[in-house]
C-alpha cells in the first residue's frame, strides 16, 4: 500500500499543540503489486485524518478511488464526529488547488476548496516534503499494522482478521483505530479542543456536492453530463433564460438544479436515447430527434464519400 500526497488540517493556533488545532491527514494509494488486501482483494484508497497535538487517529475510509466525492464523505464523517477544524493542509493535488497555469473561466477554486470555504475552514498547500514527513511516517506504521511485513514476513491485521473488501474493512476500522490510538495517542500539550461544533446553517448535504454552472437557453434547457435538462415552464424558470443556474451532484448519486439556492423542476432528455418504434411522443422530441439522425446521417454520408475520395 504506497502511500501518495499528503493531506493536513492546521491552523494559526499551531503553537498552543492544541487537539483540533493541528491535524493531519493523508491518501495512501494501493498499487497492483502491493494493495491492502494483498491477493485476496481489489485495489483501493484509504483515507484518513491524524490529530497533529495527540497523534491520533481521528478518521479511516477506504475508499474505491482518489476523488473529490470520496473526500466530500470523508470530510462529512470527521465534521459529523469532531466539529469543524480550523483549516486543512493538503498537498498541491488538484482535488485541493488548482494547478493549470493557464487556466481560464474559473474562479480559482477547486470543488472541495469552495465546500471548505462554506465551511469557513481554511486549506493550505504544503511547499516542502519536510511539512509532509510525519504524516508519512504514520502512514508508514499504519502499512505495517495493516499489510504484512515483506522482510519480516508477518501477518497483516487485515489478512488476520480475514478482511478482502471495502466494505468489510470499513466496518473493522473503529475497532482498530481506538486500539491504534491506545498504542500511539498522547496528551496535548494544551487540553483545549478547537473543533468548532456544526450550526443549523452548515447544511453538509449542499455544501459537500459537487456544483457545475450551466447557462438556460431560450427553450428552457440545458446540458449537463451528455443529457439535456428540461427545466419545467414556470415563471421562475421564465426568467432565467440566458442567466446561470447550477446543477448539484450528490455524493449518493442524486442530482438536482438550483438558482440561487432555489431548487428547479425538471426532467431528463437524455440525448443518447433513440425513439422506439411504435412509440407516441411528444411533437417537440420527435423532431429533436429527427434532427439528430439526420445530423448523424449527414456525417457518415460525408466520411463515407471522404473516404472513396481518397481511395
Amino acid at each position: 500500500m504506497g502511500c501518495g500526497g499528503t493531506v493536513a488540517i492546521v491552523s494559526s493556533c499551531r503553537i498552543s499543540r492544541a487537539g483540533g488545532a493541528i491535524a493531519w491527514a493523508n491518501w495512501c494509494r494501493s498499487t497492483v503489486r502491493s494493495t491492502p488486501f494483498e491477493d485476496r482483494g481489489p485495489p483501493c484508497t484509504l483515507l484518513g485524518f491524524i490529530d497533529d497535538a495527540t497523534s491520533r487517529l481521528m478518521q479511516l475510509r477506504f475508499v474505491t478511488s482518489e476523488s473529490a466525492v470520496d473526500y466530500f464523505r470523508a470530510t462529512r464523517a470527521y465534521l459529523e464526529q469532531h466539529g469543524k477544524p480550523v483549516a486543512f493542509y493538503s498537498d498541491k493535488h488538484g482535488i485541493f488547488r488548482v494547478n493549470a497555469k493557464d487556466a481560464v473561466g474559473a474562479d480559482g477554486i477547486t470543488q472541495f476548496g469552495r465546500a471548505l470555504l462554506a465551511l469557513n475552514i481554511d486549506i493550505i498547500c504544503a511547499n516542502s516534503p519536510q511539512a509532509k514527513g510525519r504524516i508519512e511516517r504514520a502512514f508508514g506504521t499504519l502499512q505495517d499494522r495493516m499489510v504484512k511485513s515483506l522482510p519480516s514476513r508477518k501477518r497483516g491485521e487485515l489478512r488476520l482478521a480475514g478482511i478482502s473488501s471495502i466494505a468489510a474493512a470499513n466496518a473493522w476500522l473503529p475497532g482498530f483505530i481506538i486500539a491504534h490510538n491506545a498504542r500511539f495517542g498522547r496528551n496535548p500539550a494544551n487540553a483545549k479542543d478547537l473543533h468548532r461544533p456544526l450550526t443549523q446553517t452548515d447544511d453538509l448535504d449542499e455544501i459537500l456536492a459537487w456544483r457545475e454552472e450551466r447557462t438556460v437557453t431560450r427553450k428552457l434547457t440545458l446540458h449537463y453530463d451528455r443529457m439535456m435538462l428540461l427545466l419545467d415552464p414556470t415563471p421562475l424558470a421564465r426568467g432565467l433564460v440566458r442567466k446561470k443556474v447550477e446543477v448539484v451532484n450528490y455524493p449518493d448519486g442524486r442530482f438536482a438544479v438550483q438558482f440561487n439556492g432555489t431548487t428547479l423542476g425538471f426532467r431528463v432528455f437524455d440525448k443518447i436515447q433513440m425513439v422506439q418504434p411504435d412509440a407516441i411522443v411528444d411533437a417537440k422530441v420527435l423532431n429533436f430527434a429527427m434532427r439528430t439522425r439526420r445530423s448523424s446521417f449527414s456525417s457518415k454520408r460525408r466520411a463515407v464519400f471522404l473516404t472513396n475520395w481518397r481511395c
